[in-house]
Formats: structure tokens, sequence, C-alpha cells
């Protein structure tokens, strides 16, 4: 079989190694269990979490062990790595409720009878304080800590305590499942780098034995900037909080040059299939884009539910009523109470400036003023088709 470290390389997925050369030959000789850590700050992962998973599962493909770490203790403290405040504390009934939302997401990418889940809170939570440190706390420079990336960034505007305790948490985290799994490898974003070699030098430390560390690039746009942020917020794994529809047309709508990475990065698809998709620089690229939403969208909510959406969609390009998205909301006259009920504007003030910027039709007839309504024949039916820009279109039904 391919060292998974290939596959890992050849997709783009992999930034930084600590000792990368003893690591790709464990990796092709035997099984290794390995771990990466989610903190449970929402009830749904996002998008930014997409390449960890996606390369968790290549890694369980090529026959290793994963660790799945839900980060129930280290959320009651607050991650300050890419921050420049400090998170709000959660309590641990809501900790705990998105840490069950999380394990049903995971399992869409990974086996979960073959993977392990522990929740850091399991330990870290029963911690004696003055024991942590003086087996862990004695092993930290702080000099060193407050050259972190993650660190420097907060102390002019300030940086508490609590977070300061983190990178210690993190390394203790993979000292507990390297005792407890033999696990000797960590994978996580590269916005976690001084945190993982943390742990690595712990147990190398602590344990005299071997233990590694790889990053993985983080996705963005073309300016460098995190994808997953739209108009709305977030891009979210979970249907409540991103619908699938929303989430297909995300992908879709992706830069040009933004598509074989994700691609490479976000589906199972073969190399040469995504070469050979992105190659062109014409209309044909927009063929590409629908192959990656379909793709991205089945991983996370299914196949059956993909082909719905990508019905859906065809539909609302073709102008076909019966397959288009559908909403249902209470008959209004007014356009503007109209797209925010339809949650096509957060606000009354943002569907005016849609409708001023010339944004919004019904059926086909263009709105042109803020105050226009619907007409007495297009209420009378029951049913109207919105159209919001160019690539929004949704059949909205009355009550």
């Amino acid at each position: 079989m391919k060292n998974v470290m290939d596959v890992l390389k050849e997709r783009g997925y992999i930034k930084q190694t600590i000792y990368g050369d003893e690591l790709y030959e464990l990796l092709g000789n035997q099984s290794v269990t390995f771990y990466t850590g989610y903190d449970p700050t929402a009830d749904s992962l996002h998008v930014g979490h997409f390449v960890t998973l996606m390369a968790m599962a290549h890694m369980q493909r090529a026959g290793h062990r994963p660790v799945v770490l839900i980060g129930g203790g280290t959320a009651m403290v607050g991650d300050p790595t890419g921050r420049t405040d400090m998170r709000s504390m959660m309590t641990k009934e809501t900790i705990q409720h998105n840490v069950d939302c999380f394990r049903t997401q995971i399992s869409r990418f990974i086996d979960v009878d073959k993977a392990i889940f522990e929740n850091n809170a399991d330990w870290l939570c029963d911690l004696n304080y003055v024991d942590f440190l003086r087996e862990i706390g004695t092993c930290f420079s702080v000099n060193k800590m407050l050259t972190a990336e993650c660190f420097k960034q907060r102390l002019e505007k300030g940086l508490s305590f609590l977070e300061f305790n983190y990178m210690l948490m993190q390394a203790y985290d993979f000292l507990v499942l390297n005792r407890k799994y033999g696990c000797c490898l960590q994978l996580g974003g590269d916005d976690q780098w001084s945190n993982m070699i943390a742990g690595v030098d712990l147990i190398r430390r602590k344990e005299s034995k071997p233990a590694y560390s790889a990053t993985f690039a983080l996705l963005t746009t073309s300016e460098g900037k995190k994808m997953g942020k739209t108009a709305k917020g977030a891009v979210w794994l979970d249907a409540g909080k991103t619908s699938p529809f929303d989430f297909f047309q995300y992908w879709r709508n992706v830069e040009d040059d933004r598509v074989e990475t994700c691609m490479k990065l976000l589906t199972f698809m073969d190399l040469e299939e995504i070469a050979e998709l992105t190659k062109y620089q014409d209309q044909r690229m927009n063929a590409a884009k629908e192959r990656l939403a379909y793709e991205v969208t089945a991983i996370v909510h299914g196949k059956q539910t993909a082909d719905q959406v990508l019905q859906q969609v065809r539909a609302s390009f073709s102008q076909d009523v019966g397959n288009m998205p559908t909403v249902e909301v209470e008959a209004t006259a007014g356009v503007i109470d109209l797209l925010v009920a339809t949650n096509q504007c957060k606000s009354r003030g943002e569907a005016r400036r849609l409708i001023e910027g010339g944004g919004v039709s019904i059926n086909d007839r263009k709105i042109v003023k803020f105050d226009d309504t619907l007409t007495a024949d297009e209420l009378s039916k029951g049913e109207i088709v919105l159209h919001k820009g160019k690539k929004v279109h949704l059949r909205v039904i009355f009550k």
C-alpha cells in the first residue's frame, strides 16, 4: 500500500512536520495511532475543520488508527491561537451538548467503530493542580512559550493566565493519549504548530519515546483569507445551521483558481480526474465547480441529499419551478418583509440595500423601489418565484 504521507503530500495537505523523515518511515512500515483535536466551542463543526477531517479519513483508509479528541476540558479555558480577544466561557452542559454533536458529524468522515473517541474533560477536570505543575509545568520555559506566535499576537492587548495554560493542557493531552493508547502522532491545522511541538517535546522528555506532529495548510481564498465565511456567517457542517442548498452553493461559487485545491483537499476524487476537470480557464470551469460542490455535499450530508440539491440547483438555473428549492412562509405583501421571512436577508436594512442595488425580482418583475409590494394577482396565486441576484432562485409558497 502507498505510504499515506505520499498521499497527503500529493494532495497538498502537509505544511510542516517535525522529525519528518522518521515519521515517513514509521507510517510506511506499521499501523500508527494518531490523534486530531476539536474544541467544542459551537454545536457544529465548520468548513475550517474540513481539511483535518479529510486527512483523518485518508489516514484511516491507509490502515492507521484515529483518536478523536474532543476538547471538553480545554474548551473551558479557550485557545488563544488566532484570536485578539478572550473566548467567552461556556457551561459544562453546553460543552457536553456540543461534544455529542461533534461525534455525529465526525462519523460521516471515518468509521467510528474503528476509531477511539476521547474527551479531555475526563482527565483535565480532575487534575490536582500542584501535581500537574510539578510533573508538567517544570518541562516548560516561559521565555520560550512567549516566543510562540499564538501568544505573541495577544501580548499587546493582554493574555490571561487562564489562556497561557492552554499550551500545557494540549501538550498534556498528547502525553495522556500516548500513555493510554501508544498514540505517537498529532495532526492539525498549521495555526496549532506551537502547541503541537510542545506535546512532541513533552513526550520525548517524559517518556523517552518518539513522537511526531504534522500540520496542514489552512483553507484560504486567493487573497489569503480563511475560507468558510459568507455574508450570513460561517459555513457549518450542520444542516440546521447551513442548509445543504447553501452549502452546495458556497462551493459552486468558489474562485476558479481554488477549485483544484479544494478538490484535492476536500474530496476523494482521483488526482488525474481533478487535473482533467480543472485544466480549463473558461466556461468549462463551471462543470468542475458543480462537481466539487456535489462531492463535498455528498460527504457532509450524504449522496441522496447531494442528488436532491443538485437537481434543485439545476432547476433554479433552468427556471424549472417544480424542482426549485422551496420555502413556505406567511403571506406578506411587502417585498422587504418577504426577503427577511425567507432568510435571504438578515434585516430590513439589508433587504432595502439589496433592492436598491437592483438585486431582486419577483417572478419576471424587477423590484425597483424598497417599498414595492406584491400585486394582488401574485398574492392570489399562493406562490411566487423570488430571484436574488443571478444565483439564488427560490420558490416561495404562502401559507
